[in-house]
């Protein structure tokens, strides 16, 4: 399959929805997948028409994580270390992560190791009652490689992530939901409805302001709250310099709803 194919975009009404199609696979992450899916990242961070975007896998999977078939071809060359997996992964999350625009993980399935991250680096996680997660890295005698040891902390304290590591535990929808894995459960016939409604709340909102709201909660632990108010400041000023900003003014004077052209 090229990977053209395994990648799957769509565009429509400011959302664009990413798929993930190697499904024999389980939707696993090979380089090719991961170098695709990162340039075309970038490509839509760039796309005005573009201001939202929503990640899922074709199938029972969301994403059964790296691509085993090709780890162990690489450790047969003796390339393990060297074959370039992590790297093109890390780029991947970090882009994914940074992305200017808002984005949902519409976790169809079950999500393993490096498929569990790419969900946590989206902003919003939305799950079918089916899904299923697996860190997978302890099982393998290995250690996180792909964000989960900086995202699972942050979203459900550390001694949770640390339980969910070290016994590499199967959680089921409703305990992710519980613990804070991810914010909306629902069944998974409505999954699909779900993930569009909030997908389109998103893209007819100001994203500008969704922009700098992201980088202000990405930046905020590297400060005290004397920086940070300073930091919210000027991303304020920002936003009301902002097309949005001025729309936003114009429609509480005549006491309308805003039309908001993502700018």
């Amino acid at each position: 399959m090229t990977t053209q194919l395994a990648v799957l975009c769509e565009k429509e009404a400011g959302i664009a929805r990413l798929t993930l199609n190697r499904v024999e696979q389980r939707n696993a992450l090979d380089i090719p997948s991961l170098n695709f899916l990162h340039d075309l990242l970038e490509q839509l961070n760039q796309d005005p028409e573009v201001r939202v975007v929503v990640v899922t896998g074709n199938g029972r999977s969301f994403c059964a994580g790296a691509d085993l078939t090709e780890w162990a071809a690489a450790e047969a060359r003796g390339q393990l270390e060297t074959y370039g997996w992590t790297e093109a992964a890390h780029r991947l999350m970090a882009r994914l992560y940074s992305l200017e625009k808002p984005t949902i993980a519409a976790i169809n399935g079950t999500a393993v190791g490096a498929g569990m991250d790419l969900a946590l680096c989206c902003d919003l996680r939305i799950a079918a009652q089916s899904a299923r997660f697996k860190a997978g890295y302890t099982s393998m005698a290995y250690s996180p490689d792909a964000g989960a040891s900086w995202h699972l902390p942050r979203l459900i304290g550390a001694e949770l992530a640390k339980r969910f590591l070290f016994l590499d535990e199967l959680w089921g929808a409703e305990r992710a939901l519980a613990a804070g894995l991810v914010g909306e459960l629902c069944a998974d016939e409505q999954l699909p409805s779900a993930v569009a409604e909030l997908a389109q709340r998103l893209a007819n909102g100001p994203t500008f302001a969704f922009a700098q709201t992201k980088q202000l909660i990405r930046d905020g632990e590297q400060r005290d709250l004397p920086q940070h108010l300073q930091a919210e400041l000027a991303a304020g000023l920002l936003c009301g310099r902002s097309a949005d900003g001025a729309e936003a003014l114009r429609a509480s004077v005549e006491k309308r709803a805003p039309r908001f052209i993502g700018r």
